[in-house]
Formats: C-alpha cells, structure tokens, sequence
C-alpha cells in the first residue's frame, strides 16, 4: 500500500525590511490548536534558531511534554517557530571583532530586531499567540540568547542558550557586559546548559561558568536561573537533552498531578509561586483542575464535595469562554442540589457551544425534575 504523509508543521517566509533579506521559519501547532471548541486559547511562543537542525527534535518534545496522555503534560502547549539560516556567524554574534580572517560579525542585534519588530509581530497577528516568550539557541545560537537575556529591552521572557560559544567574551568583554546588566533583566528566566568537551575546551566552559555567577551576583533578589553541566554529553550531543531539561525547568510543578492537590489554596500557592518565577500569570491548566474538581466532587464526605465548587469556579473566571468548564459546573451543581444554578451553568456552556448535546439533555432533565 501507499503510505500517506504525517505533516508536523509548515513553512513560511517574510521579507525583513530591518535584514534587507526573505527569511523562512518553520511553524508547529500545539494538537489543540486547530480544535473548534479551543478557539478561546491562546498559546506561548517559542522561537528556536538554527531552525532546521532542530525542529523536528524539539517540536517533538514540546508536543509529548504538554500532552495530557499518561500524565505526560510537564508544560503549557506552545505555538514553536524555528528559524532557518542565512548567515548564522553575521545574525548569532552581537559583537564586531577582529580576526586573521575576514568575518561578518556583529549583526546580532540587528537579527534580535527582526525577531521582535517583524517576525513575532506578524505571528501575533496570524496566530493565537499569548504574551510569554522564549528564546532557545545552542553554540552560537547560544551566544545570541545571551545577549538577549542581558539587554535592557526585550520581547523575550524566558531563555535556554545550550552550550554558548563564548570564544569573543574574554574577562574584560564579560565584565563590561555584566556591568550595563540592569534590575529588569532578572524579571526573566535563564536556563543556561553545558556539554563537557573534554581537555580540549576548558575555557568555553569557564567563561559559561564566570558568566552566570557573576549574573547572580549582581542580582539583589531571587535569580530564578538554572545552570547545568552535561558530564555525558559533547557539544553535538547536548542539545536535545538540554532542551528538555531547559523547558522542566522553566515550568517546573507545572505538570502537578491533580492527587497531589489536597486544597483550593494549595493550587492557588503552587501555580502562584510558578507565576511568579516566570514573572507572567500561568493559569492552572482547565483540564488539571476539572479533574481536580470532580475528584472533590465524588468524595463521601460533604465539606470535601462543598469544596469542588472553587475548583469549577475557578476554571469559569480563568477560561470563561471554554464550554466544557460552564458543563462541569453545571453537573456540581447538580449534585450538590442547586439545579437552579445547574441550569443557569448549562445554559451558559450551551451558548457557547449550540452543539453540546449534554447540556441541552441535562437541562431538560433538571426543569423535569424541579
């Protein structure tokens, strides 16, 4: 038989008016994405450069990690665009140096402006984007996602820079950067990854080293930062699970299982204190929490069964344009003797869905039974 193609992605170019060139990315929806009943969700974004090379791997993984298959969700979906390259030495190096050779270094912050003043606005504005943003880059892709954490202004809010190429940031480079650092820049996480080389390049990895120490030192407040040393791993062979690691830890207790939650305040803490390490508002997942809810909600002992209604609640102030959390109510109400507001829950999530049979049957059965 023929086999028949499995499309994971698609490919789109823009022309740069900031690079004077056509640029092409490769784009990855979350499984979620393109469901009807989902249009009221908005996605993060996640820029990978070296684009190619990685999309594939890293599209792969984002996918399996926010899944909610065997508890297998540790992330939020995410919208991931990966970059193909034109000059990688011109747009990853933020600095002009001199070498024997003729070089085109330099163009980083220009290639940082086409990121921030083209490409994520035209995603913005074709696509369910959310406000949160990172930025992933190894070797000299790395380097650049340095830069970016460090600078003053930046669309970015999250950064995974896998085995940095720092061969241009000798000690004086370096304390002149770290010295322009300002406060802003730790509203931001970092997630920063190295591979073991071996004898052969202990100086990439000490400059890796001095660079985020001296990143904690100036900062007055929580460094919410990661560092990692890869023992098993060389600089080809880090990427992948780096960037796994990168992205646990960026949302680390984002994939809390719902028997974990014994409390309303326990979840509000725990998504709380996530939040507040990413310096943006993350939700508790609506399906995490309905889950939460109906575990409540078929305890024998009644405060405990009371208690599911914050959880639902709570889904319908966080997603309120999401059918299935009105439905949910809907049927706690219920058990819990309120048909009055069980009806009025249903009606809501029949109105934003017309074609949710349940609600209209379970409406009708409530008005009977009155």
């Amino acid at each position: 038989s023929t086999g028949e193609g499995i499309i994971n992605g698609k490919k789109f170019t823009i022309t740069s008016n900031v690079l004077g060139e056509t640029r092409e990315y490769w784009i990855s929806l979350p499984d979620s994405y393109t469901d009807e009943t989902n249009s009221y969700k908005r996605y993060p974004l996640m820029i990978v450069l070296d684009g190619p090379v990685f999309y594939q791997s890293f599209t792969g993984a984002v996918r399996l990690m926010s899944r909610n298959f065997n508890s297998s969700r540790q992330i939020p979906e995410m919208i991931v665009v990966a970059i193909t390259n034109v000059n990688r030495e011109r747009d990853f190096t933020p600095d002009k140096i001199v070498t024997k050779r003729p070089n085109n270094f330099g163009g980083g912050d220009k290639f940082l402006s086409f990121l921030e003043e083209e490409l994520i606005p035209s995603l913005d504005k074709n696509y369910r984007t959310a406000p949160y943003r990172m930025l992933v880059g190894h070797s000299l892709g790395g380097l650049i996602t340095m830069h970016a954490y460090m600078k003053q202004k930046t669309l970015f809010n999250a950064f995974i820079a896998i085995d940095p190429s720092m061969g241009s940031w000798d000690a004086q480079k370096m304390d002149e950067k770290l010295s322009k650092v300002t406060p802003v820049t730790y509203d931001r996480y970092l997630y920063m990854a190295t591979a073991n080389w071996g004898s052969r390049n202990f100086k990439n990895r000490d400059r890796q080293v001095r660079l985020y120490e001296g990143l904690h030192a100036k900062c007055r407040g929580d460094f919410h930062a990661e560092y990692e040393y890869f023992e098993d791993e060389n600089h080809g062979s880090v990427p992948l699970p780096a960037f796994i690691h990168g992205i646990k830890s960026a949302f680390k207790g984002y994939g809390i299982s719902y028997r974990e939650v014994s409390s309303f305040e326990q979840l509000q803490a725990h998504y709380g204190a996530i939040s507040e390490r990413l310096s943006y508002t993350f939700f508790p997942p609506e399906i995490l929490v309905n889950r939460i809810g109906y575990n409540f909600l078929r305890s024998r002992n009644a405060e405990v069964q009371s208690g599911a209604l914050n959880f639902f609640l709570l889904n319908t102030t966080n997603y309120p344009s999401s059918y299935n959390v009105f439905d949910s109510m809907g049927e706690a109400y219920a058990v819990l003797g309120d048909n009055k507001k069980a009806i009025e829950s249903y009606q809501k999530s029949l109105e934003l869905n017309p074609d949710n049979e349940n609600a209209e049957r379970m409406i009708k059965e409530l008005k009977t039974n009155k």
